[in-house]
């Protein structure tokens, strides 16, 4: 019988015109690395070997195909932290052609069925939080949030998506079987810690500090509307949102904040105190 979550995951494959399965073999693997280049670029590529560990050890990566061809594959492995074990997804990715039509969110509740099914309720990844695309699909689309923020977490990289950027990076967690974070709890409660400037193209403005006391229980902070465009137009503005985005997240953070919520249209994140509003 079908579970639930994997109901879940192949209706959602079926919307995208996608099937589902596991990648299990070594042609899966080089499957693997052919869709890293076309989303990454030559560059640090894992190595084959290592994706066939993972395969042999139980951490089945999934791939998304229309045919024979591989539109996309979700990658992770058992881990643990503080919290007890959990999945790390370490790699999401999904060919140009196939983007912004579900494929993603198809291989994301993929990767939460194989976690049901091995007795794991939690997910953690990282993600660059200057991506607004990204924080709308793991916060609002996935129901995720972020709890910490590790400023240049992977170093320098040589990729075609980060190369001459600082590697900044949220850390989320997905909590399985529990609802998500009610939508807009801080908004009207909340004061703007970071917000765009007037005048294009917009430079960031610090306006407030975090804080969390009576009927205020959040922070705003903001980003650019299309981070990788500015950084290839402006870069020098691309740098400044960059190290006032990282003081920001960390002053939010610091009070005991976690990252609740991302309104696409403005480009803002909603930051909230813990308490009441997403379980652990």
């Amino acid at each position: 019988m079908t579970s639930e979550a994997w109901q879940r995951a192949f209706d959602a494959a079926a919307s995208s015109s996608v099937l589902l399965r596991p990648l299990e073999d070594l042609s899966d693997a080089d499957r693997i690395l052919d869709v890293m280049i076309d989303t990454w670029g030559e560059h640090q590529l894992l190595p084959r070997e290592l994706i066939r560990a993972l395969q042999h050890s139980g951490n089945l990566p999934y791939g998304a195909f229309v045919a024979e061809e591989m539109r996309g594959y979700v990658l992770g492995f058992l881990a643990r932290d503080a919290d007890g074990p959990h999945v790390h997804s370490h790699m999401l990715a999904v060919r140009p052609g196939g983007r912004s039509k579900g494929v993603g969110y198809a291989l994301k509740l993929a990767q939460r069925a194989q976690a049901l099914d091995a007795g794991v309720s939690v997910v953690r990844w990282t993600y660059d939080p200057l991506l607004a695309r990204n924080a709308h699909f793991n916060l609002d689309k996935l129901g995720a949030y972020a709890d910490g923020f590790e400023p240049d977490f992977y170093g320098e990289m040589d990729d075609v998506l980060n190369r001459g950027d600082r590697s900044d990076r949220f850390t989320v967690r997905w909590n399985l079987e529990q609802p998500r974070a009610p939508k807009h709890l801080v908004n009207g409660r909340s004061v703007p810690v970071l917000q765009r400037s007037d005048e294009r193209p917009f430079r960031p403005e610090r306006v407030g500090d975090p804080r969390v006391e009576g009927d205020l229980v959040g922070a705003i902070v903001g980003i650019p509307d299309d981070y990788p465009a500015l950084r290839e137009e402006h870069p020098e503005i691309a740098r400044e949102w960059r190290v006032a985005t990282a003081q920001a997240f960390q002053d939010c953070l610091a009070t005991g904040m976690i990252v609740a919520e991302f309104e696409r249209f403005s480009c803002s994140y909603y930051l909230a105190a813990v308490d009441g509003l997403a379980p652990r």
